[in-house]
């Protein structure tokens, strides 16, 4: 196996000095599609959680950082203490490895776009005091203005909530971003950009897309915009060891998709069992053991689906109850499958995270929604990949090709330490619509500042380092840009593929082909 940047050792300080000269700016040169990691080149295990690890990568690949926690934002806000790409200094701590080390953002998901000549890398932040979004230059090789301030205030000029999710939709020119949270905190907001990729408006929350613990979020080819909760449930008390189910997936209809702000419909996905009768909440918040639970994560099941209308945008999570809407285990974030035309919506179910749980369910899965096209009121629903005790915590989710799903772990350090492994990046191949067991293509490793943090933390960073901001894209700001219209084919035609390393030094890495293992052409 090809292990790449040996950073860990070093800290955020030394990674500064060495990646400093690795920045590489436009597109990679077009190389043949190294198929993304299969049984002969994966990764054997996952990084065991002991100490400082390196990331290692299926040998087909390498990877080289485009943006790191340390990094000043060219234009900072330093009232509210966004100054940086991964860190808030508004407690005036130092930047890391510290009993007072500052606030740590959380660069989370990674939007690729291209406007005219320019390549760019938006992310929304999920920790500290203060939300705001960020964009990488990619084709600015001095660290010190690669990375800038794209918004941290809504329209009154008040600080707005932390960001999880994003997506670009093309029909209003606007990044939206979910903010993860409970009503009235979460839910959507979007800042609208220009043709050169330069915001022209504060962060303004999406009313009619409603609020609730939105992460997962993107457009389809009608302009409909598809959101993944994630809400954890409460602890199932006498039926057993896990959590019950508390998330939903909806899906918002505008009136006019260049306008979000005129409103429309949001509804929630409604699972039916096999008599005929709605799966809601009423029954599966009772009985963590009904047996639909079992069914739904059961290899060839298959469900009928529907989608039921909100009376309220309010609180979405209580309207998708009283609506009847099925609740799942965290499904925090979906994709269409390309060549599809947005008649298959992939979404991965986090689970318990947790050894112990013994509920059915209880390591989440991949699912897939089939309708007949994106608008359409009924579909179907089924598995096509299972979580268990050494694949589980799904989270963000990606097509390398139309077979081909990236899948990422958020296990968290509790399942960490006792399946005594840190979390990994999967490829699930779906090939003749069964999928094989996933093949791993990336260990995550565990970076000095995240091993600090998981041993001596002040309470208010997070510990391991997590998987997120798995992304593959060419960049394309058009409608015929939106993910799942076109086949990807990464390393080639301007596509390529990014992912975060969250917490820690909070590095964002692009994904490269490796010449020197054999499966890529120079």
């Amino acid at each position: 196996m090809t292990v790449v940047n040996r950073y860990g050792v070093l800290g955020a300080a030394g990674l500064g000095v060495a990646v400093a000269l690795s920045l590489i700016g436009g597109s990679p040169a077009a190389v043949a599609d190294t198929s993304f990691a299969d049984e002969a080149v994966e990764v054997p295990q996952a990084n065991p959680r002991a100490g400082v690890q390196d990331n290692m990568l299926a040998s087909s690949l390498k990877e080289t950082s485009v943006a790191w926690g340390q990094l000043p934002l060219t234009n900072p806000d330093s009232a509210l203490g966004n100054t940086h790409y991964g860190y808030n200094t508004s407690n005036g701590g130092p930047l890391t490895q510290d009993p007072k080390e500052a606030f740590k953002t959380e660069p989370d998901k990674n939007v690729y776009l291209r406007f005219g000549t320019h390549h760019y890398l938006y992310q929304g932040h999920e920790g500290g005091p203060a939300g705001y979004v960020t964009r990488v230059d990619l084709d600015q090789t001095d660290p010190a203005k690669r990375v800038s301030l794209v918004a941290d205030k809504d329209a009154a000029g008040a600080k707005v909530p932390t960001f999880d999710g994003i997506t670009w939709d093309p029909f209003s020119h606007q990044l939206l971003l979910t903010a993860e949270a409970k009503s009235p905190t979460g839910g959507v907001f979007a800042v609208s950009l220009d043709s050169d990729g330069n915001a022209t408006s504060p962060l303004v929350r999406q009313v009619a897309l409603g609020s609730g613990s939105y992460e997962g979020i993107q457009n389809d080819s009608d302009g409909n915009v598809w959101i993944v909760e994630d809400l954890g449930g409460a602890a199932a008390g006498t039926g057993g060891t896990g959590k019950l189910p508390n998330s939903y997936v909806y899906r918002f209809h505008p009136r006019t998709p260049s306008d979000l702000a005129r409103g429309g419909t949001l509804q929630a996905l409604q699972v039916l069992r096999s008599d005929g009768t709605p799966a809601t909440a009423a029954q599966l918040q009772t009985d963590g053991r009904d047996p639909f639970l079992t069914a739904l994560h059961t290899y060839g099941a298959s469900f009928k689906t529907t989608w039921v209308t909100l009376a309220s945008t309010t609180d979405a999570t209580a309207a998708a109850k009283a609506a009847g809407a099925t609740p799942f285990k965290r499904p925090e974030n979906g994709v269409f499958r390309p060549g599809t035309g947005f008649r298959q919506f992939y979404f991965t179910e986090t689970g318990d995270t947790n050894a112990l749980s013994d509920l059915p369910g209880a390591f989440g899965g991949v699912f897939q929604l089939r309708q007949s096209g994106p608008g359409s009121n009924t579909g179907t629903l089924s598995p096509v990949s299972l979580g268990d005790l050494a694949h589980t915590g799904f989270d963000n989710i990606a097509f390398a090709t139309t077979n081909k799903l990236l899948v990422v772990e958020d296990a968290g350090d509790g399942l960490h330490k006792q399946r005594n492994a840190l979390d990994s990046g999967y490829v699930i191949d779906l090939h003749g619509n069964q999928a094989r067991h996933p093949a791993r293509w990336l260990a995550e490793g565990r970076d000095a500042s995240a091993t600090y943090d998981a041993l001596f933390s002040p309470g208010y960073n997070d510990g391991d380092n997590e998987i997120t901001g798995i992304h593959v894209s060419d960049g394309d700001s058009g409608v015929g840009g939106i993910l799942g219209t076109r086949l990807p084919t990464p390393f080639v035609n301007g596509w390529r593929v990014f992912w975060t390393q969250q917490h820690g030094d909070n590095i964002t890495w692009e994904v490269l082909p490796n010449p020197r293992s054999g499966h890529a052409d120079n």
